[in-house]
């Protein structure tokens, strides 16, 4: 009786653990196309199954079993892939713990082996959440700064609607709860659109919503101690506004750079603007995304494409706009268009 449960216990963790593993695998392979992380997934659940002997498939009792109805309401409903992502390597983690435990009562190779599973997966999960965040800021060409107006997420809403996939949070003059209100709301929708979403300067909301990463100034806290607080697998971006700042903000560890201000801006009143040499120098020279930004619009983000840009940020061209989903599409049509003559070219 007592080694029947063993069995049952073992079987069912394995198998949660080998769905789980095939469910992240699927995004690896078909969803990043990475050979790499789809081999390591695939190499996991082919060593589970070895473990997976008929003896132990003989004890299941599928009929019997009280977890079968069992359910929760986070289950039901997954809000973005990330979502999806995660709810799978913790629902790993945890069936190897157990067969790790459990495991050491019918082998101890078991209980060895499926710990050191365990810390193939933590370090899976560090690479695949980096990767695909990292993946998607450099396909992202448009990005969103906000500004502290009263129908915040109704306009953000409407850019995501509009295609809009990097949004950062920036308020420098709400308290701190109407903050984290605002934080927690636009992290929702940006999960809920597949959005990245960053705050500016806060690593403390940042890291109360789980965000994807921070947008940093000159002044605010050293790279190197964001990236201890917030781990590897966020994104970590900083405004420059020459090319000195530029090689020390990539030295430092930069996950992208800021390039401006292109144009003055209300938005950084102290700041003399960079003009079109600072976007040309970027151009030729970053090695990783940049962004130029600081007072583009409709008007002149055309010319600020043709001296070098293929990433723009902008503030108030989408949060003063009457019709954000169309500047959104507007914007993003157009520098997709450039990227097409671009390639065309070379």
């Amino acid at each position: 009786m007592g080694q029947s449960v063993i069995y049952r216990i073992l079987d069912a963790n394995l198998d949660r653990a080998r769905e789980g593993l095939r469910i992240v695998e699927e995004w690896c392979r078909f969803g990043l196309n990475n050979p790499a992380l789809t081999e390591e997934c695939k190499n996991l659940r082919q060593e589970l199954a070895r473990w997976h002997t008929a003896q132990i498939r003989a004890a299941r009792n599928t009929p019997d079993d009280p977890g079968v109805e069992l359910t929760h309401a986070r289950e039901e409903q997954r809000d973005s892939v990330s979502t999806l992502l995660q709810a799978n390597l913790c629902r790993v983690q945890e069936a190897l713990r157990v067969l790790e435990e459990y495991g050491k009562l019918d082998d101890p190779q078991m209980g060895r082996d499926c710990k050191q599973m365990r810390y193939r997966v933590y370090t899976l999960e560090s690479q695949l959440m980096s990767y695909g965040r990292h993946q998607q800021l450099a396909e992202t060409r448009l990005y969103l700064v906000t500004s502290p107006i009263e129908n915040l997420l109704e306009v953000v809403e409407a850019a995501l609607q509009g295609g809009l996939k990097l949004v950062q949070y920036r308020d420098k003059s709400s308290d701190d709860n109407e903050r984290l209100v605002k934080v927690r709301g636009l992290r929702q929708l940006c999960d809920r659109y597949g959005a990245l979403f960053l705050v500016n300067d806060r690593l403390d909301l940042a890291l109360a919503v789980d965000a994807d990463g921070v947008h940093l100034g000159q002044q605010d806290l050293p790279i190197a101690v964001a990236r201890e607080m917030l781990g590897p697998q966020k994104i970590i971006g900083r405004s420059t506004t020459n090319p000195d700042e530029m090689k020390r903000a990539i030295a430092e560890g930069a996950d992208y750079v800021g390039v401006g201000p292109v144009f003055a801006t209300p938005t950084k009143p102290n700041k003399a603007a960079a003009g079109y040499d600072y976007v040309r120098y970027a151009a030729q020279h970053c090695p990783v995304p940049w962004f130029a930004i600081g007072g583009i619009d409709v008007n002149n983000f055309n010319e600020v494409l043709e001296v070098g840009a293929g990433r723009i940020a902008v503030v108030r061209a989408i949060m003063e706009a009457e019709q954000p989903t169309l500047v959104t599409q507007y914007f993003l049509s157009q520098l997709a268009r450039m990227e097409t003559m671009k390639t065309l070219q070379n």
